[in-house]
């Protein structure tokens, strides 16, 4: 749902795809074919949030700020499922794993690799191209050329998903029988793991 807060009212390109579980309120804009998955919460009501072109923010992450920030995630970050992002600028083709806290006044540079569950603390300017882990994070080695690949060919299946989500999602009810001919899985996409 797109919510207004005084007199903010979120803009959202035409091309991104916003689920109606998630919740995008006040100061926040949305570039082009921009994913953001159910039960996200953007909420620009103490500052701003853009999303530059390309960026996801998959289900159940939080994007807020103390008052007078902006939170900016430049184009194709790669927010991952339950992640949060408080105040911080997310650089360029950038992935934040799953459930990783990015704290205020962050600057992750480009082409960035964060963890899972990975605690960055606030103030830390992490350097482009940086493989970050941990609780509290530390920078373990660069981002290869390989690992690199492998993100961005992730993060261009999500900005594929808005044009797919917006030609084919609609609510339904259940199937009663398992259909054997359905795939889900839309490529040959591997894990990172998989690719060893």
């Amino acid at each position: 749902m797109i919510y207004q807060f005084k007199s903010f009212i979120p803009v959202v390109d035409p091309s991104s795809f916003i689920h109606p579980l998630a919740a995008v309120t006040g100061n926040v804009v949305i570039g082009k074919h921009c994913y953001i998955g159910p039960g996200a919460a953007l909420r620009g009501d103490w500052g701003k949030i853009i999303l530059e072109d390309g960026c996801n923010v998959q289900e159940n992450c939080c994007i807020h700020m103390f008052p007078g920030t902006t939170v900016l995630l430049k184009a194709g970050s790669h927010i991952g499922h339950g992640a949060i992002i408080h105040g911080a600028e997310i650089g360029k083709n950038c992935m934040v794993g799953m459930n990783a806290v990015v704290m205020d006044n962050v600057v992750l540079g480009d082409e960035c690799i964060v963890g899972a569950l990975t605690l960055i603390r606030a103030d830390v300017i992490i350097p482009a191209r940086s493989v970050v882990v941990g609780n509290p994070s530390k920078i373990v080695k660069a981002v290869t050329d390989d690992m690199l690949a492998w993100k961005t060919a992730g993060t261009q299946l999500y900005q594929q998903l808005p044009l797919d989500m917006q030609e084919h999602w609609k609510p339904c009810e259940p199937l009663r029988e398992i259909n054997e001919t359905q795939d889900p899985r839309p490529t040959d996409y591997k894990t990172w793991n998989e690719t060893k």
